[in-house]
């Protein structure tokens, strides 16, 4: 359950997100695909934890096709669309439905919801606005103006204190035997991964 987390949270990161920067309406159009295919999976004994697991991935794929297809010039935006999702899950988690997928996309969701803070607190804002407008050739002198905003000494400070509070958010669940749990944690710590992809990207640029 716990690779299969990871592994979630990191597809928008090798196939959505090349996949909405040419063609969002294709990305859009994967989502009943996905709702479909784990409904399918849940109605199954055998793969019913995976089909629900799927469902609840299909929340995160919605909201990066909606977001990175048509609002990723405006980063106000990027967290309420990835909330898209939260009422329909809360109200399936209150009433016991979908636990494992429902777990999954509040563990994505939270590891967005920091990142995005950590991007508002050491002001990296204007940057992402840079990156949204100009070609990935001409990216590289505002992913060099990032990277000396995040190693300053608040930017270094603000980065470890992230890192450890999604490392104790996203190991605790990991103590449980329940599967939902470890799909939430599976999905927080993989934060770290995916934030670290960027990380190196913007380095290497």
């Amino acid at each position: 359950m716990l690779a299969a987390a990871v592994f979630l949270v990191s597809v928008p990161v090798f196939i959505q997100a090349p996949l909405v920067r040419e063609v969002p309406w294709l990305s859009l159009g994967l989502t009943p695909g996905f709702v479909g295919l784990g409904l399918w999976l849940r109605s199954r004994s055998a793969s019913f934890i995976w089909g629900d697991l799927l469902i609840g991935f299909s929340w995160t794929w919605l909201a990066g096709s909606i977001y990175w297809g048509w609002l990723r010039w405006e980063p106000f935006w990027h967290l309420p669309v990835e909330a898209i999702g939260l009422p329909f899950v809360a109200f399936g988690l209150a009433r016991g439905w979908g636990k494992v997928g429902g777990w999954f996309y509040l563990g994505s969701l939270l590891g967005t919801a920091l990142t995005d803070a950590y991007f508002y607190v050491v002001d990296l804002i204007p940057y992402w606005r840079k990156l949204m407008q100009v070609a990935p050739e001409a990216a590289r002198p505002i992913f060099q103006g990032a990277i000396v905003q995040i190693q300053t000494p608040w930017g270094i400070a603000t980065a470890a204190a992230l890192v450890i509070i999604l490392v104790v958010v996203g190991y605790l669940p990991l103590r449980s035997s329940q599967l939902h749990w470890w799909a939430f944690g599976g999905a927080v710590l993989s934060t770290i991964f995916v934030d670290g992809l960027f990380w190196i990207a913007a380095t290497l640029a």
